[in-house]
């Protein structure tokens, strides 16, 4: 694993700043101006995987199921999220790229090998056998008339049977037929322009938040 060290161009009117992998003989030139640069630190390599014992697997089972997300980057981002939130597996339905896909890599830096993944050609076939096998669906999805409850992300709390968070297409959003199967749709509040978030950092948001939802009470206690 490379170390880094923070580079600053000698040229008064440029002073451009910028971290170069230590070492190299580019770094010695400022790719702003060509000007002389000067090594201000060296920065030790950063750890992709924590020391010691991971972190004990939550016991509530958190799982998603991605249908036709396009990008292998925003999957690949997906993954990193997973794995930090623990999510006990991501199902890959459609389109959406799998860790074979070396571009993936790039954004999943290691996560595709902690997480546990399978593909899937029909994602509503898939959530029909999660379903009888006692999961639960939650759609993550931008607000619009659906035959769903609408709640924000951040007042969910998730239930005590494993539950699967269901994400469609950067562009298309989720399978209406595959919409109708979850039993409550998840918003993030946008306080802008925007009515949406790119689809990575939304399902870490959604991932995050419901991974530290306090456990909901039982019947009776």
């Amino acid at each position: 694993m490379s170390s880094y060290e923070i580079c600053e161009c000698t040229e008064q009117s440029c002073r451009f700043r910028f971290p170069a992998v230590a070492g190299e003989l580019a770094s010695h030139r400022c790719p702003w101006c060509g000007g002389q640069t000067v090594s201000r630190h060296t920065l030790p390599p950063a750890p992709l995987e924590a020391p010691g014992e991971p972190t004990p697997a939550p016991s509530r089972q958190l799982a998603a199921l991605l249908d036709n997300v396009r990008s292998t980057f925003n999957t690949g981002s997906i993954f990193r999220s997973a794995d930090g939130a623990g999510l006990s597996h991501l199902y890959l339905c459609g389109v959406t790229p799998t860790p074979h896909h070396p571009k993936l890599t790039k954004t999943a830096l290691g996560a595709e090998v902690s997480v546990p993944w399978s593909h899937h050609r029909n994602a509503l076939l898939l959530a029909k056998q999660l379903q009888a096998a006692g999961h639960t669906l939650w759609a993550l999805e931008r607000t619009h008339p659906a035959p769903l409850p609408v709640r924000s992300v951040f007042a969910a709390s998730p239930p005590l049977a494993p539950l699967v968070l269901v994400l469609g297409s950067e562009v298309a959003g989720i399978d209406p037929d595959l919409l109708a199967l979850c039993t409550e749709m998840l918003s993030i509040p946008m306080a802008g322009r925007k009515q949406s978030l790119n689809v990575a950092v939304a399902f870490g948001i959604a991932a995050f938040s419901l991974r530290h939802c306090p456990t909901p009470p039982t019947a009776g206690g």
